[in-house]
C-alpha cells in the first residue's frame, strides 16, 4: 500500500511539473539584442506554417561558446501539450547553432549567432503555441522565448472602438471583431473555439476566454465593450544611435570612454498634458549603424543614460525603462536610481546601435506593474492588435491555431 501511495505522490509531482506554464526566461547579462521575429518586419515570431522564424543574439562574453536549441510545444495556456516531440516536429531539435560570427571593429566584442527554423534538422508539423530554450555548453538554460504557428483555415476582421464606459471614454480602445469559419466545419463554437488578444504583441496583457458574443450563419461575432478592452496608454519614446560621431533630435551628447556614452534628454510626466501624435514602432527597436555595413556584426555597443525628474508619483516604489530591447522585462539592470545632487531618477544600459522604443513602468511595494501612469492612457494612441484563434476539437490532443487577424487604433471610431 506505501509503496502504491508513494508512486501516486511521485506521479501527481511529475504531472504538476510537466503541466507548468511555460513563461519566457530572461537571459544572463553577457546574452544582448535578442532579434525574434517571423516574415512581418514586427519583432514577433508568428508565421504560417511552412514559413521562417528566424532568431539571433549577441554573446558579449565573445568566446564563441556552443548554444543549443530546444523546441516544446504548447496548448492554449502555455502548458507543454501532450504531444510527442515525433508528432510536432520532423527531424531532431536539440542541435548546436552552427551560424555565428565575430563583431570586428568593434569596441566592445561579441559573438553574433543567427538561427532559422525551419532548417535541415527540424521542421514544425502542426499549428499552435511553441516555446524555442536556448542552452549552452553546460545545458544551463540562457532564456527562452514563445512563438506562434498558424494555418490560415478561418477569416478573422477586426476594428478597434472607442470605450463606452464613460468613465474610461478617453483612456480606453476596445477592440471588435468577427471569425467567418467559411468551409471550416465548427459544431460547437463556444466549446471548440478560443481566442487571445495581444496589444502591441505584448503577452502579460493579453486577453484569454472570451466565448463569442453571438452566431450569425459561419460568423462567430465578438461585439463586447468591457471584456475586450485595453488601456490606451501614450505613443512611445524614442532615440536613435545609428550615428556614434553626432547627436541626434533625443540625444543631447556623446561620450567616448571604454565605449561610447549616450545621453539622452531628461523626459517628462505626460500622464498630466494633451496627447500629442508621433509615430513609433509599437515598443519595437531596430539595430543599425552608419559606421558599416553588416549591422549584426559591425554595430557597437554603448551605455545609454536615461533621466526622469522624481515626482511624488512615485512614492519610493521601483521605476523602470520599458521596451522590446529586453523582452519588457523588469529587472535590476533597467532599474532607475534616485541621485540626491540634482533630484533626478537615473538609468544607464548598454545598447547595440540603432532605433529604440521606450517609456517608463513602475512597480509599486504590492508588486502591482503600471505602464501607463507616467506616459498617461489616450484612446487616440496609435495601437496594434493581434488576434489569435485557436481550435480543439473533441478528441484532439493539442490547441492549433486556424487564423489570425489584426487591427489597429490609427482609424479609431467611436
Amino acid at each position: 500500500m506505501r509503496i502504491i501511495l508513494q508512486q501516486l505522490v511521485l506521479l501527481l509531482i511529475s504531472t504538476a511539473i510537466f503541466a507548468q506554464v511555460q513563461e519566457e526566461v530572461t537571459p544572463p547579462e553577457h546574452i544582448k539584442s535578442i532579434i525574434f521575429k517571423g516574415p512581418t518586419e514586427d519583432q514577433f515570431p508568428i508565421a504560417q506554417i511552412g514559413e521562417s522564424i528566424y532568431l539571433e543574439f549577441d554573446d558579449l562574453s565573445a568566446s564563441e561558446q556552443d548554444y543549443y536549441y530546444k523546441i516544446v510545444h504548447c496548448d492554449y495556456d502555455w502548458t507543454p501539450s501532450s504531444l510527442l516531440k515525433s508528432q510536432y516536429l520532423k527531424g531532431v531539435d536539440n542541435q548546436r547553432i552552427i551560424d555565428y560570427e565575430n563583431s570586428y571593429t568593434t569596441l566592445q566584442p561579441y559573438s553574433n549567432y543567427r538561427l532559422t527554423i525551419p532548417n535541415d534538422n527540424v521542421r514544425l508539423k502542426v499549428s499552435g503555441n511553441y516555446l524555442i530554450e536556448i542552452y549552452n555548453s553546460t545545458y544551463e538554460l540562457q532564456f527562452s522565448r514563445r512563438f506562434v504557428i498558424y494555418k490560415d483555415l478561418v477569416q478573422v476582421g477586426g476594428v478597434v472602438k472607442r470605450s463606452r464606459d464613460f468613465n474610461f471614454l478617453n483612456e480606453k480602445q476596445v477592440v471588435q471583431f468577427t471569425i467567418n469559419a467559411n468551409n471550416f466545419q465548427l459544431v460547437n463554437p463556444k466549446k471548440e473555439v478560443k481566442i487571445a488578444i495581444l496589444q502591441n504583441y505584448y503577452w502579460p496583457t493579453a486577453i484569454h476566454n472570451v466565448p463569442p458574443q453571438f452566431t450569425m450563419g459561419t460568423e462567430l461575432v465578438y461585439k463586447y465593450d468591457e471584456e475586450t478592452s485595453f488601456f490606451g496608454g501614450n505613443e512611445f519614446l524614442n532615440f536613435d544611435t545609428k550615428d556614434l560621431r553626432a547627436p541626434s533630435a533625443a540625444i543631447a551628447k556623446i561620450e567616448l570612454l571604454d565605449i561610447y556614452q549616450h545621453y539622452l534628454f531628461s523626459d517628462m510626466y505626460r500622464y498630466n498634458r494633451p496627447y500629442t501624435y508621433y509615430p513609433d514602432i509599437n515598443g519595437d527597436f531596430v539595430i543599425r549603424t552608419l559606421q558599416g555595413d553588416d549591422n549584426s556584426r559591425e554595430a557597437e555597443y554603448s551605455n545609454v543614460h536615461f533621466s526622469l525628474p522624481y515626482d511624488q508619483l512615485l512614492n519610493l516604489d521601483d521605476v523602470y525603462i520599458f521596451g522590446k530591447y529586453n523582452n519588457y522585462e523588469l529587472i535590476e539592470e533597467n532599474k532607475m536610481t534616485y541621485n540626491e545632487n540634482n533630484g533626478m531618477m537615473e538609468a544607464q544600459i548598454k545598447l547595440k546601435q540603432g532605433f529604440y522604443n521606450y517609456k517608463y513602468a513602475i512597480r509599486r511595494e504590492d508588486g502591482t506593474i503600471e505602464l501607463n501612469t507616467i506616459g498617461g492612457n489616450f484612446h487616440f494612441t496609435e495601437n496594434n492588435y493581434l488576434i489569435l484563434v485557436y481550435y480543439r476539437n473533441f478528441g484532439d490532443l493539442y490547441d492549433s491555431i486556424i487564423g489570425v487577424g489584426s487591427a489597429n487604433s490609427r482609424n479609431i471610431t467611436n
